[in-house]
């Protein structure tokens, strides 16, 4: 996702899709090590866009204090 379609989520959404992508990472990391896992990049891409999420959650608590 880019970090556009994440500063027009709220709050409450943005926490559920942090969670959602940590699920995501951790069956990924799950089938590496397992050998199954195709597209390594997709562990990247998640890492990534799990920063992100956690950068404009950190920006959007700052400005309601």
């Amino acid at each position: 996702m880019k970090a556009r379609e994440f500063r027009e989520m709220s709050i409450d959404e943005m926490q559920s899709k942090e969670a959602e992508l940590k699920d995501q990472l951790f069956k990924l990391k799950f089938q590496h090590e397992l050998g199954q896992l195709e597209n390594a990049l997709k562990l990247k891409s998640i890492k990534k866009d799990i920063a992100r999420l956690k950068t404009i959650l950190k920006e959007k608590s700052e400005e309601t204090e």
